[in-house]
């Protein structure tokens, strides 16, 4: 196999992916393996790429990949979901460009447009993902609103339904003014604003010129105000009790009403109640029996009721009113004010507190059993810290509203009759026949069945993902269910914690009777050098296909895991990419220079060789183990870097510096057996981190003699000589010792030297690695120090190289040097035997430590002693 002089990605990753493919190896059936599966967190069919995907989905490739090499049978399964609010935003912006609304075309042919724009745009963001190289089964491709997943969540909401869990009721809900529907609490993103408070003062009825005074930051909502409300136990407002108040401009007359809700401190102690349009009036109004005037229309526009500004924008209408206030005499100051206000995740508007006839779920029995098996860790969370965030969700959960007033997703399976009673059944066929049941005297057609309009919120299908992706609803004990779930790790992040991980972990306890996943592993946010959330607003969010195509997708998904640490955010530096091009560069060059060597079947291996291919078989056991301990925990950075330092320092700085031979001569057959061997297996382990660059290496090393990468066995750890790596690591420190004196003297490296080492206390050393690494012509052991010599300590071991003509020390130079070093021991000594002088450190100290401490100041002194003694024998 021909191997070009550099490394191109672009000609090899397409090649690889499509031979992947078409030899079916990402693709799962249940067999005798032990299964290892995971389900992607389906992105949104509206969705491309972004950083945030990169991240997730190559965490989930690098897993699966692993389990495939380890013999698991690995099963990742891809999908997409149908993103009922996001989606229909884009169809709704589509039809409006040809001059349609929804409302033109009804909704069975919004229906159809939508599915054009879906099968046009869906697969997107798969094609996508593809490019990022991941090894999903894409037989088993999944979409929210496919029909065997439809309807499992209609199924879902019926028996939800007949348990009594699923009720249809008036609630204030969070309205969303844009996608004009509701949405759940937790779909409320809340950020801090400046804002203003308004002090508006309400004429006390019957009085001449006695007012109250409140404050607002939305005198807009003023026009819906039923009572304005003090504490009990303000002594200012006492002699108001049983008043009625004039709501401003309107001259309403409402009551004025006392609960201990209000807080005395703020602003001025008295509050204005709109029950219509804030959660707390609303259950003030509840308590008190109070009118519930709605003042806006779906859209934040101001309606009738309000009886001014009508048809106004809420957010005009409260620029609008401040000059009717003033002219009124009821504003009395503006403020400035810092406040939280609730954005919607989605489409980032205002919300809206909105009375509104909704769907809800009571999630209090589902939540039960889903905290017990976190708390126990039959789930395990990395990290283990958001187990108290879910934790305290899960104790103080709120009822879910599920339905939408949208078209676009899952239509709520609710018929209603004539006589306004409700039907729930998975069928409109199946309704009619209960209803004709239940009520005969009413004598109905099918016909009279009316469905509910809106749809379920997207996150009802998604938490059943883990059990519908096997179609585990509909066919609990088919075979796929049975093999794959529970599934093997969940890879998401800690914002979706409430949304989906802990709902899905209810719907598995509560369908299956068994928890959906062994581990949840939650990525951090990508943000960039500055902390700040990349987005596209704030355009410091990098295109990841421009990125991929300039560093390469290995390039790309080493850069990205460089720095992501399990549940801390990921500080993305486009550098880190770089970073790990050259990485995939520096491999290549390995390959070209094992493969560019002429070898001798009749030469013997040399004695530094036989050293480096023991050493590095040791030392690749070693940190083997840690990767396989960093994979246990989930720190898969680590992982990486371990494997980055093994190939770049180990493998390339000495074991190829030690056995490659000289220039222009062969190398013997087991040296180059062995240095082959040796980068394979570093591929097979690097592999699941970087897959394209290392099933070329791999075909360059082997051909088609040892099949293909993706499957072959990953390697496992051996036992090994710790003794030898030790030896080998005060070897280098050796070399780089003797390499300092070189650079510090203007020593040619072509010079060759000789070595002296101290007998006394002489720590093993491999003389044939450091003669090879630092073109020694002999290594001496010596009973006594040299005087002629330049000399250097490593690990209290005494070492020389004799003056020659080749080096010309200036002994100056070297005695400052020297005193420097001495100067920073004495200090150092000096700390140390301070702490060791304090009688409260020794006697309350772990003993492990003040040894520690006893052993520097040893190490110290011994080294202050060799120092002064090479000063004294420089003079």
């Amino acid at each position: 196999m021909e191997i070009s002089s550099r490394y191109n990605p672009s000609q090899i990753e397409g090649k690889w992916y499509a031979y992947w493919m078409d030899k079916g190896y990402f693709r799962s059936v249940p067999d005798g393996r032990k299964p290892f599966t995971i389900v992607i967190p389906p992105p949104n069919v509206t969705g491309v790429l972004h950083m945030g995907h990169i991240l997730n989905n190559t965490i989930q490739d690098i897993l699966i990949r692993r389990a495939r090499m380890q013999g698991y049978n690995a099963c990742w399964v891809p999908g997409t979901d149908h993103a009922s609010i996001a989606t229909e935003a884009k169809v709704v912006h589509m039809l409006k460009e040809k001059g349609i609304t929804k409302k033109d075309i009804g909704r069975e042919e919004f229906m159809e447009y939508a599915w054009q724009w879906k099968e046009k745009h869906g697969g997107i963001i798969l094609q996508q993902l593809k490019r990022l190289g991941i090894s999903c089964d894409w037989d088993r491709l999944k979409f929210t609103m496919d029909d065997s997943l439809s309807e499992s969540v209609i199924a879902v909401f019926v028996d939800l339904y007949r348990k009594g869990f699923i009720y249809r009721g008036v609630r204030m809900v969070n309205w969303d003014p844009k996608a004009l529907t509701a949405v759940s609490d937790e779909e409320v993103v809340y950020k801090e604003v400046q804002s203003k408070l308004y002090y508006v003062r309400y004429q006390i009825e019957g009085s001449e010129g006695e007012y109250i005074t409140i404050a607002t930051t939305r005198p807009e909502t003023i026009l819906g105000d039923t009572a304005v409300c003090v504490h009990p136990d303000d002594e200012r407002y006492q002699h108001l009790k049983g008043r009625r108040v004039l709501v401003p401009l309107l001259n309403r007359s409402v009551p004025l009403i006392a609960d201990e809700y209000v807080d005395p401190v703020f602003g001025t102690g008295a509050l204005k109640i709109t029950p219509a349009h804030d959660i707390n009036d609303y259950q003030l109004g509840i308590k008190y029996k109070l009118d519930t005037i709605n003042i806006f229309n779906d859209d934040g526009s101001l309606n009738e009721s309000a009886g001014l500004l009508v048809g106004m924008d809420r957010f005009q209408a409260r620029e609008a009113i401040i000059p009717l206030l003033e002219a009124g005499g009821y504003l009395v100051k503006v403020e400035d004010y810092v406040n939280k206000i609730g954005y919607s995740e989605r489409t980032q508007e205002v919300i809206e507190p909105k009375l509104s006839v909704q769907w809800f779920c009571d999630m209090q029995s589902l939540a039960a059993p889903a905290l017990e098996v976190v708390m126990k860790e039959e789930v395990r969370f990395f990290p283990d810290k958001l187990k108290n965030t879910y934790a305290h969700w899960m104790e103080n959960v709120k009822d879910w509203c599920i339905s939408r007033q949208l078209w676009w997703g899952h239509r709520i399976p609710a018929y209603y009759l004539p006589n306004q009673e409700v039907v729930v059944a998975a069928t409109q066929e199946e309704a009619y026949h209960i209803a004709l049941e239940k009520y005969p005297e009413l004598k109905l057609r099918i016909s009279d069945l009316r469905q509910d309009e809106d749809v379920l919120d997207t996150w009802f299908s998604s938490w059943l993902w883990p059990i519908t992706v096997f179609d585990g609803m509909r066919y609990p004990e088919n075979e796929d269910i049975r093999y794959y779930y529970p599934t093997s790790v969940l890879i998401t992040a800690p914002d979706i914690i409430f949304f989906w991980v802990a709902r899905m972990i209810m719907a598995g306890m509560e369908w299956r009777g068994e928890i959906p996943f062994r581990d949840v592993y939650f990525t951090g946010m990508v943000r960039d050098k500055l902390r700040r959330k990349m987005s596209k607003s704030l355009g410091n969010s990098p295109d990841p296909i421009d990125l991929m195509d300039t560093y390469g997708t290995d390039g790309v998904r080493m850069g990205m895991l460089l720095s992501s640490p399990a549940g801390n955010d990921l500080m993305f530096d486009e550098s880190l990419c770089e970073q790990g091009r050259n990485f995939n560069n520096k491999i290549w060059n390995a390959l070209r220079l094992i493969k560019g060597w002429k070898v001798d079947d009749k030469q013997a291996m040399p004695a530094h060789a036989r050293i480096a291919v023991d050493w590095f078989d040791a030392r690749f056991n070693q940190v083997l183990a840690e990767i396989d301990d960093a994979f246990l925990k989930y720190r898969l950075s680590d992982a990486l870097m371990s494997m980055y330092k093994l190939i770049w320092d180990d493998f390339c700085a000495y074991f190829l510096e030690i056995v490659k031979p000289p220039y222009q001569q062969a190398i013997d057959t087991e040296t180059y057996q062995s240095a082959c061997a040796n980068l394979g297996r570093l591929m097979q382990v690097l592999h699941p981190f970087m897959p394209f660059i290392t099933e070329e290496v791999w075909h360059a090393l082997y051909g088609e003699e040892k099949g293909d990468i993706v499957v072959s066995s990953m390697p496992q750890t051996q036992a090994y000589d710790a003794k030898i790596i030790h030896t080998f690591a005060f070897s280098i420190e050796v070399v780089e010792q003797i390499r300092r004196l070189r650079t510090e003297n203007n020593i040619a490296p072509k010079q060759r030297l000789d070595l002296f080492i101290l007998y006394h206390d002489k720590e093993d050393v491999f003389k044939e690695v450091i003669s090879k690494l630092c073109n020694l012509s002999a290594v001496y052991e010596t009973n006594s120090k040299r005087e002629d010599a330049l000399s250097f300590v490593v690990h209290k071991q005494e070492f020389f190289i004799p003056f020659s003509n080749a080096i010309n020390i200036n002994v100056e130079e070297e005695k400052a040097k020297l005193q420097e070093e001495i100067n920073y021991l004495q200090g150092f000594l000096t700390s140390v035997e301070k702490k060791l002088s304090n009688p409260s450190f020794v006697q309350n100290a772990p003993e492990k430590v003040v040894d520690v401490e006893r052993k520097k100041q040893n190490d110290a002194r011994q080294k202050l002693s060799l120092l002064q003694e090479k000063i004294e024998r420089l003079k």
